[in-house]
């Protein structure tokens, strides 16, 4: 009976091993990555109108077989209408990370990213009555994020993270304007941000 176990078990582990060398799936040493997500919302209740996009395209090498480094780019703007004014806010923001992927050759991978940003914003508001208000800023932020990929082809992945830990300090672009600075710690399900992920 020890004999059909062992044999049963080294016959399972070959025949694994085989599977993950003909799938190829998965990252390694020297492969580069592109990822992405866009967004595009609008809202309307009566003369109320709101409009949200979003566009955060991001680019990764693999330094070790584990450790990814990359670069990333958002640009964001909504805008709110309400029938006598408007308000319209931008943000702009360019960053590196740096990523420890758990298994990285196989279909499914944990991930934990750290990055770093610098983000400017710009806001505005024009009413009818010819008043405008116009509030510039810039600052910077860090973050902890862990997250999932999962191979769906030889190159085609989708990822989920979000955010567990993060401080972001920014300032308005004015004489005597004070900081503002913002820390968070905790783990919100219902602010994952998902992505395409395309390997060279």
């Amino acid at each position: 009976m020890k004999k059909i176990v062992l044999t049963v078990a080294a016959v399972f582990a070959f025949g694994f091993a085989n599977a993950q060398e003909e799938t190829s799936e998965g990252f390694k040493k020297g492969d580069v990555f592109i990822s992405g997500a866009v967004s595009f919302g609008s809202t309307k209740t009566g003369d109320f109108k709101t409009s949200d996009f979003e566009i955060a395209p991001s680019a990764g090498y693999f330094v070790t077989d584990n450790i990814a480094l990359g670069l990333a780019f958002g640009y964001g703007s909504s805008k709110v209408d309400v029938g006598t004014a408007d308000a319209t806010n931008s943000t702009l923001s360019v960053g590196a990370f740096g990523r420890y992927y758990f298994t990285p050759a196989s279909k499914f991978s944990i991930f934990g990213q750290l990055g770093v940003s610098y983000m400017s914003y710009d806001n505005e508001f024009d009413a009818e009555a010819g008043t405008l208000g116009e509030f510039k800023g810039d600052g910077f932020g860090v973050a902890v994020a862990p997250g999932v990929s999962y191979f769906l082809a030889k190159n085609f992945a989708i990822e989920a993270s979000f955010g567990i830990l993060g401080f972001e300090t920014t300032k308005p672009d004015a004489d005597g304007a004070e900081k503002t600075n913002s820390f968070d710690f905790g783990l919100d399900m219902r602010d994952i941000r998902l992505g395409l992920v395309y390997k060279f």
